[in-house]
């Protein structure tokens, strides 16, 4: 039950990506350059998403289990630190550069998208580096 729920969720919110743009890297692009011909069509799925996660919170926050019967694993960081704000400034630079964030460029891996494919093992690399890192450092 578990495995077709995962399934049919991301399979729902692939298919929200494709509908949206969010695969297509010159849309991207056209969002996050406010210098040039911007396009702000992104920015009313950004809110839908905000909108959704911020009631999807508050339903989970009051739980102890999720609705198929998991635990529950909600962020507990409240905090604003170094590693924060130098992933999110990692993040936002890697996705101007490709027009590409993890979610859409998986999806875009798919659908057979050469470009996507590139991004998606320079991330899994990336990630892997990571793990090396953080397990030297403990």
């Amino acid at each position: 039950m578990h495995a077709l729920s995962a399934f049919a969720t991301g399979l729902i919110f692939g298919i929200g990506l494709i509908i949206s743009g969010m695969t297509d890297p010159s849309k991207i692009v056209g969002f996050l350059d406010v210098a040039g011909p911007w396009d702000p069509s992104l920015a009313f799925v950004m809110g839908g998403a905000v909108a959704v996660g911020f009631v999807a919170f508050r339903f989970a926050r009051g739980r102890t289990a999720a609705v198929l019967g998991g635990a529950m694993h909600l962020p507990t960081a409240r905090q604003i630190d170094r590693r924060l704000v130098l992933g999110s400034l990692a993040f936002g630079v890697g996705w101007g550069l490709a027009g590409y964030c993890p979610g859409p460029a998986v999806v875009s891996v798919g659908m057979g998208q050469e470009k996507a494919i590139v991004f998606v093992v320079a991330m899994l690399v990336g990630m892997g580096i990571y793990d090396f890192i953080e397990r030297l450092r403990r």
